[in-house]
Formats: C-alpha cells, sequence, structure tokens
C-alpha cells in the first residue's frame, strides 16, 4: 500500500467571519465549493458560480435531527429559490460547481446521484430525497473523471462542516449472541502497530474492546453498550448514541446492545460515552488490555518515550 499523499486547501472566508460565506479548493482541482447559512442567501445567489451547472446540498434539521437534501441543477441557483419557498427547515447550503462552469447536466446528475448514494448507505443524516435517482448514462472517460472529482470533494465537505459523507464504520461483518471480543495472541498490540485497550462494568454486564490505530480510536464489533442513554438529554453524546442506534452500528441484545461493526470514535470520552450510554471519561474508563494502565497513563508514556522506543 502505498503511503497517503497529503493535500493542499484553500479556505476564503468571503466576509471575514467563520460562521459567514466560505469558500473551499483544493489546488489542482477544478471544482469549487460555497457554503453559506440560509441569512446570506441573496449574497450567495449573487455570485457568478451560483448560475453554473452543479449539485447542491440542503443542510439543516428536523424533529432534532440532522436533516440533508441533495439536488442538482444546470442553474443551481434557480434551484435553491425553488428550495427558499417550499423547503422552510435548511438553515445552511452547499453549492459545488466546477471552474469556468465545466460540468454539464449528465455529470451533475451522475454526481447527485452518487451522493445520495453514499449518504443513504453511511446513514449519518436522513436525506429529505423521496427517490434515488438513477445514475446517467456517461462515456468510460467521464465516470473516471466524474469518479475523481466526487473523491476530491470528499475531502473538501468535512473542511466547510459537512460530516455527512465520513465514513466511521470499519467493518460490516455482523455479530451474534456468541460473537466475543476479539483478542489476539498479544492483547496489547495489534495488526499494524496499533494499541487495544478495553472498557468494562462488572455492574451493567459490560465489556467493550477498542485499538487505537493510525490515529483513529476504532471500538470493535462484538463490544457492548448500555440499551438506552440514561445520560443528560441535551449531551453532545446524546445524538451520537441515537445516530447509532438508528444507523444499526448498535443494535439491541438481550439487556445490552452490541456493536456490529468496527466504528472510528473522535475520542476515548466518544467511545466510553456511547459504551456506557452517559458522558463518561474516556480518559480513565479505557484500560490497556493487561489491565496495567488507563488510556491517560498509556498516553503520558507515548509522549514521555523517545521517538522509536515506545
Amino acid at each position: 500500500m502505498s503511503p497517503a499523499v497529503g493535500r493542499s486547501l484553500e479556505l476564503y472566508y468571503i466576509d471575514g467571519r467563520p460562521d459567514g460565506m466560505v469558500t473551499a479548493e483544493l489546488f489542482n482541482w477544478t471544482g469549487h465549493v460555497l457554503m453559506f447559512p440560509r441569512t446570506q442567501l441573496s449574497a450567495a445567489l449573487a455570485r457568478g458560480e451560483s448560475s453554473y451547472a452543479g449539485i447542491y446540498l440542503l443542510l439543516g434539521d428536523q424533529d432534532g435531527e440532522p436533516f440533508a437534501y441533495i439536488g442538482e441543477g444546470e442553474d443551481i441557483g434557480a434551484r435553491i429559490r425553488q428550495h427558499d419557498v417550499r423547503k422552510e427547515w435548511w438553515t445552511s447550503a452547499v453549492l459545488v460547481t466546477a471552474s469556468a462552469n465545466k460540468l454539464n447536466k449528465a455529470h451533475v446528475r451522475y454526481l447527485e446521484a452518487r451522493l445520495i448514494s453514499y449518504a443513504k448507505a453511511i446513514g449519518h443524516t436522513p436525506l429529505d430525497n423521496l427517490t434515488a435517482p438513477v445514475l446517467p448514462i456517461l462515456s468510460e472517460a467521464d465516470i473516471a473523471k466524474m469518479e475523481a472529482f466526487l473523491e476530491n470533494l470528499l475531502i473538501v465537505l468535512p473542511a466547510v462542516r459537512v460530516d455527512m459523507f465520513i465514513q466511521r464504520t470499519r467493518s460490516a461483518r455482523p455479530a451474534t449472541s456468541t460473537t466475543p471480543v476479539r483478542t489476539i495472541a498479544d492483547p496489547q498490540e495489534v495488526a499494524g502497530g496499533g494499541t487495544r485497550f478495553v472498557l468494562e462494568s462488572r455492574k451493567h454486564g459490560l465489556r467493550a474492546s477498542a485499538m487505537l490505530t493510525d490515529g483513529e480510536f476504532v471500538v470493535e464489533a462484538g463490544s457492548m453498550s448500555r440499551l438506552e442513554w440514561t445520560g443528560l438529554d441535551h449531551h453532545t453524546y446524546a445524538s451520537l448514541y441515537a445516530e447509532l442506534r438508528r444507523s444499526g452500528v448498535l443494535t439491541e441484545q438481550g439487556a445490552n446492545c452490541v456493536f456490529t461493526q468496527d466504528y472510528a470514535f473522535r475520542s476515548p470520552s466518544a467511545a466510553a460515552a456511547v459504551v456506557n450510554g452517559r458522558a463518561s471519561n474516556g480518559q480513565i474508563d479505557w484500560r490497556t488490555a493487561d489491565g496495567g494502565l488507563t488510556y491517560k497513563d498509556w498516553e503520558a508514556r507515548q509522549v514521555a518515550a523517545p521517538e522509536g522506543t515506545a
């Protein structure tokens, strides 16, 4: 496997505010992304690229859950104006175009269909799209170009705070009632140089394992979590717990839930909160698999150790 290659991304805050209109572009990519709050709709639609062919995302929430719509058009500004009248729930939008208006109708239909399919497969954000469009017929060369365009777009979108296309599951392997948390010969070492941690709660009959590898804290399939979220409803991780239940990453199994797939969390505390069903300090709750060190103490050793000796 070839090593990952860094990419250069340029963000431009048009009005100098981090919560205002922002454009994003990758070096050597023809794509152009504009994100704006609905309160700046008129200013966004006055820009030249809003009349280009492209795709767009409407983002907001409905019934307390994130909600989105993915669309396309030969004049995306005209489509956004229609949605301004018909859809009340959205609070921000993203316009995706190409320099010199190089995308055509077939291109944007292809990108729309691929994004809708991808978003539904991930299941992070419910869509207002009632149907899944069929991929248009493109030449082999055009398909290759659109797939490359899509690959770059999925790198850019998280930079403008759109995370609905981030795939955090790492395995599709189903778990059963007899599925044990995986172990290997050396319980602390994971293939690829990672480290395994365990979180246990005898009171609730929980045991979960996770591995830290390639900078990700991944809870493994077969790990258990609480059957319900018992913490504060407005806590940051309450919505994450609900999302994992809704998407099927967590499924009910007896008195608890079980992870059906490996899932990459942003932090040990986020993982611990989902496992425990309440706010938790992952720095303390997770321990190395041999039970010797908390995550906090293990991390301190890694930082203190000379390079190459950790």
